[in-house]
């Protein structure tokens, strides 16, 4: 009885999830009246926004993933190894931006980093692209940080610091050929939200006025029938392909060793 409530369960929330996008998809391929066709996605690629707009996500998620894995990595390894006492101030200041709207830190960039300021950051479509990198950073730590700090729980940090310690290795070494590869995962995770994160955010592109895919996205919603609708199943295909991919480097992966205590 225990068994069939779960697989009731799972049969119900497959459903709940995958009904809409049927439904999504089906309504997508009715661009050319009585017969299913791929019109509207034909459309859709053939725009030259759409890729401009997307390629732009893509390389700005690949600097924001950068940075979030300089920033996170040594911050979590650091405080796990020396500052225990100080993990739920961390975690505590890593959650601010599930609370703090976008709209929020949007505007207070604009107001600390406008053209009149000490640092006019927005003057320049290259510093109004750093603080994009900024502002997506900060709405991907809640779970960049977790990730990472999950995965360094899975492995002996002290022990293996101390043993690379006694070989002569120093902390960038330590970091880049010991941390690392043991975070690898759990890296990957995050690195999958946050480009989750970039491709769909709005607020923080918009209003800062990047040509970036989520205004994109709203702004195709806003005019038109099908194409919005070939557009989500797009990008629904390009982050489940995103997860493959993080599956399969996940599988393929060389288990590092680790020492283990007597």
């Amino acid at each position: 009885m225990i068994r069939l409530s779960a697989w009731a369960a799972i049969a119900f929330g497959a459903l709940y999830f995958i009904l809409p996008l049927m439904g999504m998809t089906e309504f997508s391929l009715k661009m050319r009246r009585g017969v299913y066709s791929l019109d509207a996605y034909a459309k859709v690629m053939a725009d030259p926004r759409f890729q401009e707009t997307f390629s732009y996500s893509v390389i700005m998620a690949i600097f924001t993933i950068l940075f979030g894995v300089l920033l996170v990595v040594p911050t979590a390894y650091w405080v796990r190894l020396k500052l225990p006492r100080a993990r739920p101030y961390v975690e505590f200041i890593t959650l601010l931006p599930l609370v703090i709207p976008a709209i929020v830190v949007v505007f207070g960039y604009i107001r600390l980093y406008n053209t009149s300021s000490w640092l006019p950051l927005t003057g320049t479509a290259m510093g109004t692209n750093i603080l994009l990198m900024f502002g997506y950073a900060m709405l991907s730590l809640p779970y960049m940080y977790r990730a990472v700090d999950t995965g360094l729980r899975t492995i002996d940090v002290a022990t293996l610091t101390e043993a690379a310690q006694s070989l002569g290795a120093g902390w960038f070494t330590i970091l880049s050929r010991l941390i690392l590869p043991n975070v690898l995962i759990a890296v990957l995770s995050g690195a999958f939200v946050t480009l989750a994160i970039v491709i769909g955010e709005f607020t923080l592109a918009a209003l800062l006025n990047r040509p970036a895919f989520g205004p994109y996205m709203q702004l195709l919603g806003a005019n038109r029938a099908y194409e919005p609708a070939a557009l989500a199943v797009i990008a629904f295909a390009i982050t489940w392909g995103c997860m493959g991919l993080i599956q399969l480097v996940a599988r393929l992966a060389p288990k590092p060793a680790t020492p283990v205590k007597d």
